[in-house]
């Protein structure tokens, strides 16, 4: 095209052989063999080593995801860290996560949980699970998680099958947001980075290695104390919305007229009380 451009603005109608090369003959014939060939998409990008027994691609196999047409859920499995040289997607890990809409992290046992930390810091919502140390925390000083962007599937009270769908029930809530719905749970999201500040977490990793020294050495009795508000900090629920998404309650506590997507602030009363909560952290 922009060859085609530049030979009309000489005022020359171009030849066939000035607008495609050789090169992109060939790119061309590649696309039409491809669009042509009857397997499907891959499921990976990589060539997985001894992949009939990777967890990932049995799980994909098991519940036949193999990107067909009727796929209701196409899967793309990156088994590669992410960084800015990364040839298929050249992005940073920060940019890749901001890119996205959702993190979806259902975990059955971790300690703490890095990945929907790292959302959270990004305003990014995400899902995660009461028995993750994460969606533990977030249960413990934030007063409605759901209405900040952290949903918090219950593995521990109810069943499988039942956890199952109210993950389900979270994702499909979700979808059903509008653009400015997205961008205030977005902005909420990222007020909750403060809360992860290693200033307020750092004195819990402190504290667990004094526990593991005096298992080790009792005569080590030095236990730092923690500093003053320390579990005592409840960010507010918002006072413009109710938890969203859910599917039995109204998506927005007022209705647009005309679904104006322009406004991505909250009141003025819930910044307020969320910077009064800010201020009895740090006393």
């Amino acid at each position: 095209g922009k060859r085609l451009y530049e030979e009309c603005l000489r005022g020359k109608i171009p030849e066939p052989n000035e607008l495609l090369t050789r090169d992109d003959l060939t790119k061309l014939k590649r696309s039409i063999f491809a669009a042509q060939s009857s397997p499907l998409p891959p499921i990976t990008t990589h060539n997985v080593c001894d992949e009939a027994k990777d967890p990932v691609l049995n799980a994909f196999r098991r519940c036949h995801l193999f990107n067909d047409s009727h796929d209701r859920v196409k899967v793309v499995f990156h088994p590669e860290f992410l960084n800015s040289t990364n040839p298929l997607f050249g992005l940073d890990y920060q940019d890749f996560v901001r890119g996205c809409h959702l993190g979806v992290f259902p975990s059955y046992y971790e300690p703490w949980g890095y990945t929907p930390a790292e959302c959270t810091i990004m305003g990014i919502p995400s899902i995660t699970t009461n028995l993750s140390g994460f969606g533990c925390f977030m249960e413990e000083h934030v007063t409605d998680p759901q209405s900040y962007g952290i949903y918090v599937v219950d593995r521990r009270n109810i069943g499988l099958e039942e956890s199952v769908q109210q993950l389900a029930r979270f994702m499909h809530d979700f979808t059903k947001l509008n653009r400015r719905q997205r961008i205030i749970q977005r902005n909420r999201t990222e007020r909750l980075s403060d809360l992860l500040d290693w200033k307020n977490l750092g004195i819990y990793y402190r504290q667990a290695r004094m526990k593991a020294m005096n298992a080790v050495f009792p005569d080590v009795s030095s236990e730092e104390a923690p500093p003053a508000g320390a579990g005592r900090l409840n960010y507010p629920r918002p006072i413009s919305e109710p938890p969203s998404p859910t599917s039995t309650r109204a998506h927005s506590p007022i209705s647009s007229l005309n679904d104006d997507d322009c406004d991505s602030h909250d009141s003025d009363e819930e910044l307020e009380q969320l910077q009064v909560a800010l201020k009895n952290l740090d006393q």
